[in-house]
């Protein structure tokens, strides 16, 4: 709204307008809030699912998982993925994911 516009205005109703500005941010404040707790509840699932498929790999190829402490686990783990061999080949994946995307 121009000023010109506003000059001829009386003080209610520009208290009003005031009024309606601040009613409408409010409740583009709370969508974004809103969207804001959906990205988080998306993400979360994400990871959730990321979690538990990759478990799942994990428990297949251990054998007997229930039979295992979870410190079992960690150093089978800690075997199959000696530092150096591992880290060339997840750095190769990481490449080649990067050349994909582009």
């Amino acid at each position: 709204m121009s000023n010109k516009n506003l000059k001829n205005k009386s003080i209610d109703e520009l208290r009003e307008m005031k009024a309606k500005g601040e009613a409408e941010l409010k409740v583009l404040h709370n969508k974004s809030k809103y969207y804001e707790s959906q990205i988080n509840l998306l993400t979360r699932k994400e990871r959730t699912h990321r979690l538990c498929t990759r478990g799942a790999m994990l428990e297949k190829f251990l054998g007997c998982p229930n039979e295992l402490t979870d410190e079992q686990v960690e150093e089978i783990l800690k075997i199959a993925f000696h530092p150096e061999a591992v880290g060339r080949a997840i750095e190769q994946f990481r490449e080649s994911n990067e050349n994909t995307t582009l």
